[in-house]
């Protein structure tokens, strides 16, 4: 069976949400979705963060919630007990990797040199968080990125508006992009929830609806047919000199190295979501 694995698939933006009151975690939650922005990362950068993670993932099942500012194991763990579906970190230690790796969780590991993505692409990710985007260099060190690194993708955050998004999202080597405009203080702490779901809403448009994934058979892959992934048409005519197609890049998976470097073979987010539940009771 064939899934779509990847997180940078599933939504143009990834909305960054600090939350200082969990109460306030569902409404905005479900403004998000309603917004058409399923992928939502909640950042350990207050003490209710974890709460609101469990509530979200109980109560708004549209809602595919993840822990950011994930940086030692034990973060990791508590993220998992609480609910979480994906990881998402500023850096990359071993013990960090090594972590996230056993968690069974899609992550994406923040990098921000050509050095540290190599160490984690070591490792068989091919799939990262450029961060801190703007302040690392922007768009030209990413874009200057992908000629020796043609089979990284990055979910770039840190500095990012909504005016720039279309031009990150241009980029051949970005998936998806990062965002605090989406949430604004002012709106979460009065309940303004019409205008985060209008946020949301022009956020997801920045990617025309061809291009989405069908996100249900990501969630419930086995009553979805199979799709046999990097076929298309076969093509009567011969390119010009010089213009023959790349082939395309074998998908990424961000949960463990593939077999050949030792490691488990690598699941799909939709493997990680499913299992969920259990490892948030086990750990609890």
């Amino acid at each position: 069976m064939t899934t779509t694995s990847s997180l940078l698939d599933l939504a143009p933006v990834v909305p960054v949400v600090v939350l200082d009151d969990p109460e306030r975690a569902v409404p905005l939650a479900r403004a998000l979705v309603d917004g058409g922005l399923p992928l939502i990362e909640v950042t350990l950068r207050t003490t209710t963060a974890l709460e609101a993670v469990r509530r979200i993932t109980d109560e708004v099942p549209d809602a595919v919630v993840g822990v950011g500012t994930v940086r030692t194991p034990l973060h990791v763990k508590e993220s998992v007990a609480a609910g979480a579906q994906f990881l998402v970190s500023p850096g990359a230690t071993p013990s960090l990797l090594d972590a996230m790796d056993d968690s069974g969780l899609p992550y994406l590991p923040g990098v921000a040199t050509i050095a540290e993505m190599l160490a984690v692409a070591e490792r068989g990710v091919r799939e990262m968080k450029f961060f801190p985007a703007e302040a690392a260099g922007g768009r030209p060190f990413l874009s200057a990125v992908a000629g020796p690194l043609p089979d990284l993708r990055f979910c770039p955050t840190g500095g990012i508006t909504s005016g720039s998004a279309p031009a990150w999202l241009a980029l051949g080597n970005v998936g998806c992009v990062g965002g605090s405009w989406l949430t604004p203080a002012d709106a979460v702490v009065t309940g303004d929830w019409d205008r985060v779901r209008t946020l949301a809403a022009d956020a997801a448009a920045l990617r025309p609806p061809a291009a989405a994934p069908d996100i249900a058979r990501d969630i419930a892959p086995d009553i979805a047919p199979d799709i046999a992934p990097d076929t298309a048409p076969a093509s009567d005519t011969a390119p010009a000199p010089g213009h023959e197609p790349v082939p395309a890049a074998a998908p990424a998976y961000n949960v463990a190295p593939p077999p050949a470097h030792g490691g488990a073979p690598a699941h799909s987010v939709a493997e990680s979501w499913s299992g969920r539940r259990g490892r948030r009771a086990e750990l609890r």
